[in-house]
């Protein structure tokens, strides 16, 4: 960023402590001729050659001044260029800079003013002319040079100096410029090069040099200017200090902008004509504009305009308004006061500014939503927290690290008997006890409860629970347990009526425990005590069946109904056994390797004949071998015989039964398949639980000790069934025969 003040400054003046310049006439009218430059000093309406008698004689015949002072030369200005007439009135009445030309019948010529002090200095020169004048230029430089304070020097295109000031000689180390030609002594060779460039160009090159040694470096401005016979003039000013401020502004500079293109806040600066004249990256994708229109430098009132187009600033019911308040920023003196923008109806920002050093102002923009939110949902959980400890029956209470209450619940209070005021501002743990301690009267508890809120051992601080008895006889769990904010949970519950109710649910179960024994023994008792009558009916109904030729057709019938009854009967009590041996968790299986055809070949064998009576047909359908499995063939044959009985039962005469096995990765399923007149839905739900069999299906256990004597082997029962359209049984059973504990089994 240029400092166009502080270079001029520089640039006519050294730094305090170094070699002033001369301030005497003589110096003011070498310079002035030696540049051909007239200096006029204007004083309201008056204006005073200060220097330059020749170059404003230039200039007066470049214009056609009807005079050749000073006054006839404005005159001309003004009379030629009306905007340069204004520009000269306002640097004479106000000391306004201004920069204007002229056009006349010899010339073109230029005027530069700017205020000093109270009056105004006006430099004129002809800037070009159709018929050039010649001039000694050799020979006013050379005045210039002897009285310049810094080196200076006229040369020719290699360097060779002829003519020399004392400046320049005390730079090269000589006495005298024979001295330094007779010892190739030079003032700078980068001054020398500069020349050739001059030469070359046919103008005048500037470059700033540092010279002398490390201790004593200084910077200074060099400036060649062509001269007639092939020499040029080299003349230096010290702008040592001027260059140390500007490198430092530079890095200082370069450094803040580093700084601000990393920072996640949008930035920006405003010169002070209210233009941008930085802003970082961050800055541009807030606001989502193009870098093309940044890079124009708008206005502070073009962007805040821009953002309004694009809905991007707050509502304003008033934009007028807001425009000036924003605008009138650049007017303060001090940082302005934070303020907080709501836009697009979302995010929030928050914005700060302040003067630049430098003028202008500086504005950051922080997109605090984020913050905001996490603010307002910290809120929103402390609140939720708040609640949802207050509905809680337990008296909940948390201290921080410091010992001091930080929350609590209602219940906490209402079992301590804690007036609200006295838990009011976080009180210490101390305070809490003392209100405390009149219900619970141990302080070796509360000391030790204390030393983990406070102790910052981990150890110490490690979850603890236990019970204790207080003063009116109710009994009371509590537990501490530490938070991950160095905080700790202490909770109390009353388990008073929790203690009685368990004592009573023990004496329940141990009595539930006994008659579930008595039930079993009676069921197992009375299962044993059946076997033996009906193992003498059975077999007197085989023996009248055998040889009871002189028994009529309705004799035969009855022993026949005898006879299956008696097995139904049979089968029930053994059902019951099985059923109690699951119960008491002492079947076993008694694995090996099945043949799955054979085991359905036999089930068939077993209740063909049944089928046959029935006018049902019981069909075997395997169409490839299912091949063998590892199970109990006793259990899975019970297991065919349920389902086939099931099926008979359901299946009306011209029905068919079919078994049929298929084999599945891992596994073979058994199905048993009926063209019955099928379940109905309500009883398909509760098929398998015991006595929930249909009428003229016995107890009610056969299905249900199916799904127990599957799963017993690691398998699962599936019912496929529609009212009137029969039903079909797939028994899933594992190869390698996975038999669980029969202790966990649901039955």
């Amino acid at each position: 960023m240029t400092r166009p003040a502080r270079a001029g400054k520089a640039t006519n003046g050294p730094a305090s402590g170094e070699r002033q310049p001369p301030t005497d006439r003589v110096l003011l009218r070498a310079s002035a001729e030696a540049f051909e430059r007239a200096l006029i000093v204007l004083d309201g309406d008056a204006a005073m050659l200060a220097a330059g008698e020749t170059a404003l004689a230039a200039c007066a015949r470049a214009l056609g001044a009807a005079g050749r002072d000073a006054a006839a030369v404005i005159a001309a200005l003004a009379r030629l260029e009306p905007v340069a007439g204004a520009a000269l009135r306002a640097l004479g009445e106000a000391g306004t800079p201004c920069d204007v030309a002229a056009g006349g019948p010899g010339g073109r010529v230029r005027a530069s003013g700017r205020g000093v002090g109270a009056l105004a200095l006006l430099t004129l020169w002809v800037e070009d002319a159709p018929t050039p004048v010649a001039v000694d230029r050799r020979g006013r430089l050379a005045a210039f040079i002897d009285a310049h304070p810094y080196p200076a020097y006229i040369a020719a295109a290699d360097g060779t100096a002829s003519l020399v000031n004392r400046a320049w000689l005390e730079a090269a180390g000589a006495e005298s410029l024979e001295a330094a030609r007779a010892r190739d002594l030079t003032f700078d060779r980068g001054a020398d090069d500069l020349i050739g460039e001059a030469l070359a160009a046919g103008a005048p090159r500037e470059r700033v040099r540092w010279l002398g040694p490390s201790t004593a470096r200084r910077a200074l401005r060099l400036r060649a200017v062509p001269l007639e016979g092939g020499e040029a003039a080299v003349l230096s000013w010290d702008v040592t200090a001027a260059e140390g401020a500007a490198e430092a502004l530079a890095r200082q500079v370069a450094a803040q902008d580093a700084i601000l293109a990393e920072t996640a806040d949008a930035a920006a600066i405003f010169d002070a004509d209210q233009r941008l004249a930085y802003h970082n990256p961050a800055f541009a994708r807030l606001w989502d504009l193009e870098p093309a229109w940044l890079a124009e430098r708008p206005s502070h009132a073009a962007l805040l305009d821009r953002l309004r187009q694009g809905r991007k600033l707050p509502e304003a019911a008033d934009w007028a308004r807001f425009k000036a308040e924003e605008l009138a920023r650049h007017a303060r003196l001090q940082a302005a006061p934070e303020a907080i923008w709501r836009v697009g109806g979302e995010r929030i920002l928050r914005v700060l500014s302040l003067p630049h050093p430098a003028g202008g102002l500086i504005m950051l923009f922080s997109d605090i939503t984020p913050e905001v939110r996490l603010k307002s949902q910290f809120n929103q959980l402390i609140q939720v927290q708040q609640a949802t400890l207050d509905k809680l029956t337990d008296a909940v209470a948390v201290f921080g690290a410091d010992a001091r209450l930080k929350l609590h619940n209602e219940a906490f209070q209402a079992l301590w008997a804690i007036p609200p005021e006295a838990l009011a501002g976080g009180p210490a743990f101390d305070e809490v006890v003392e209100h405390c301690v009149a219900l619970l009267h141990d302080m070796h508890f509360w000391a030790g409860l204390k030393g983990r809120i406070a102790d910052p051992d981990p150890g110490v601080r490690a979850p603890a629970r236990g019970e204790a008895r207080i003063a009116d006889g109710r009994r009371l769990a509590w537990q501490s347990r530490p938070l991950p904010d160095g905080a700790t949970l202490v909770s109390f519950i009353d388990v008073t009526d929790a203690k009685a109710l368990e004592g009573a649910l023990r004496d329940r179960e141990a009595a539930l425990e006994t008659a579930e024994k008595v039930k079993r023994d009676f069921v197992s008792s009375v299962s044993h005590e059946l076997r033996t009558p009906l193992t003498t009916i059975l077999g007197y109904a085989e023996l009248l069946e055998i040889g009871g030729e002189a028994l009529s057709d309705r004799a035969r019938r009855w022993v026949a109904a005898v006879r299956a009854a008696g097995v139904d009967l049979a089968r029930s009590v053994e059902d019951i056994l099985a059923f109690a041996e699951l119960d008491a968790g002492e079947m076993t299986l008694d694995l090996a390797e099945t043949d799955v055809g054979g085991l359905l070949g036999e089930a068939r064998g077993r209740w063909a004949d049944r089928a046959a009576e029935g006018g049902v047909a019981l069909e075997l359908a395997i169409a490839e071998a299912p091949g063998t499995i590892r199970a109990d063939a006793a259990s899975l044959g019970r297991v065919l015989d349920h389902l086939i009985d099931h099926a008979l039962r359901q299946t009306a005469s011209g029905g068919r039964v079919s078994l049929s096995a298929r084999r599945a990765p891992g596994e073979v399923c058994l199905e048993v398949a009926d063209t019955g007149r099928g379940i109905p839905f309500h009883v398909q739900a509760h098929i398998f639980d015991r006595f929930s069999g249909e009428e003229g299906a016995g107890a009610g256990l056969g299905l249900a000790l199916v799904k127990a004597l599957v799963e017993l082997h690691g398998g699962w029962v599936a019912l496929e069934s529609e009212p009137g359209a029969g039903a079909a049984f797939a028994c899933h059973l594992p190869v390698a025969g996975q038999v669980p504990d029969p202790a966990t089994l649901l039955i």
